[in-house]
Parts: structure tokens; sequence; C-alpha cells
């Protein structure tokens, strides 16, 4: 992605889009003509009964569904209004742009402080000379980012798997933010945690919105409601309904959303 490609984005107010999307895994397709707009800087959270495609779709976005042989894919997505799959598109640059928080915190074996940096010093930025001062400065606000700064700023030298899982998950997005990307993905990033530690995570997604476009998976109706603006409902790898939050949640449009939310099924 280059330069141009991520300064025009400015212009549609966008940041992902995804046309006639369809996916199999071997013979089982598990997305069906995805066509969704994911506007730029906002929160939007994936609701739906397992197996509808919520994950897939997530995966699709920063291309780790391609490592399975058997996956095949047709249609476009666009970051930054920069098709993701076109031939020429290096992996690494997707990466880069779009980071990804999973349902379990995944710190390094290593130390927070090289955790922070760990992304940021495969990428080109990180391979050149820095002073031990600018790396501290950039560990520093990473970690005020997201909330975790005061917590953690005199054990910076101690394994991050030592962290509690609250803290855990706030280091995994921290690790994220000195590669600059313009899109957080996030696959069901409470679920490991408890109810206190869910509180300070969402409030940390509500901290980062504006900053970035974050893309939440989440079974949770409750957080869905609290922690997001817009809402998308998928059922068996459709999109039945994409409207603002609040609207999903008191005035649903499709029965099948209606049914979703009050427990009839999923």
């Amino acid at each position: 992605m280059n330069e141009t490609a991520q300064t025009s984005n400015g212009q549609n107010g966008l940041a992902i889009r995804s046309r006639n999307l369809n996916l199999w895994y071997g013979d089982f397709q598990a997305l069906f003509d995805v066509n969704l707009d994911i506007k730029r800087g906002m929160i939007t959270s994936l609701i739906g009964p397992s197996g509808c495609g919520k994950t897939t779709y997530l995966r699709s976005i920063n291309r780790i569904n391609e490592r399975l042989g058997y996956v095949r894919i047709e249609g476009s997505i666009a970051v930054l209004d920069h098709d993701i799959y076109d031939q020429g598109v290096e992996l690494a640059q997707v990466r880069k742009q779009v980071g990804m928080v999973f349902q379990r915190p995944n710190p390094l074996p290593i130390s927070v402080r090289d955790n922070v940096l760990f992304g940021f010093e495969l990428h080109a930025e990180g391979k050149k000379r820095m002073h031990r001062s600018e790396k501290d400065e950039i560990v520093e606000q990473a970690l005020r980012q997201v909330l975790l700064w005061d917590n953690v700023k005199d054990r910076l030298d101690r394994k991050a798997t030592e962290l509690s899982l609250e803290e855990q998950q706030k280091l995994c997005i921290a690790r994220l933010l000195p590669v600059k990307p313009e899109v957080l993905l996030m696959d069901e990033p409470c679920s490991a945690l408890d109810p206190k530690g869910t509180e300070a995570v969402e409030e940390l997604i509500w901290e980062l919105r504006g900053q970035y476009t974050i893309l939440i998976v989440t079974h949770n109706m409750a957080q869905a409601r609290r922690a997001s603006e817009e809402c998308i409902f998928m059922l068996m790898g459709r999109v039945v309904e994409h409207t603002p939050t609040e609207d999903m949640f008191v005035t649903p449009a499709r029965q099948e959303t209606a049914d979703y939310i009050e427990g009839r099924y999923g």
C-alpha cells in the first residue's frame, strides 16, 4: 500500500470496503456475497451466532485465512482504498496497516518493553539506529495509549507473561500501536477476562475510537451495545443488517436480528 492509497481514503471516509466477498473452506462456503462499508475512525461490532462467518470475515481483512491451503476467496476487500488481495500487494504491508487482537492474550515470553517494540523493530523504521531514549519514548507512549503505563512502568524488564490477563491483553494492543496501523481487528478480545478486566478493555477500546478504525467480534450483546457505534449482524455467512448500534438493539429492521438479540437462537 503506497502513500497515495493511504491518503486517498480520507475522501470517502471508509477504512474497509468489501464487495461480493465469498469464501470457501474446501467445499464449505462460509461467506456469501458480503458487501460492507466500515467507516474510518469508528468502532463497529460484528455479532451473530457461532459459525455465522464473523471471525472468517475478520481474518479475511488481514489475510490470515490464506495460510490455509484449502481456502478459496472471491470478491474484493479494500483497506484504505487499496484492494488487499491485489497481486502486487505485500502481505507484510497489509499486516502493518491492519493489526489483530485475538481471543486469548498472546504476549511473547520476553520483557514488557521488548513486546511493545517487537512489531516496530520488524518494520523498516525500526531497523534504523535509535537511541535508547527514543525507544523508551515509543514504549511509554504505546503503554499510555492503552492505559497500562502506570501499572507496568516499574516492571518493563519483567516477562510479559507474568502480567495479569487484563494487562496482557492491553499489552497485545500496545504492541500493535508503534507500527501505526489504521485498522484494529479484535476477535472476542474480552472472552478470557473476568468482568473487571472486560470493563477495563472496553474502556480502552472507547479511548482509542477516532484514532483507529476498530472492528470487534463479540458474542456479548451487552458489550456490542456498550462498546460500538455501528453494529453488523451476520447469519449463516450473510450480512443481515448493518446499522447504528442503538438502532439495531432498539428497532432492528429485520426479524432475524430481533430474534437473535432477544435470545431466540444462537
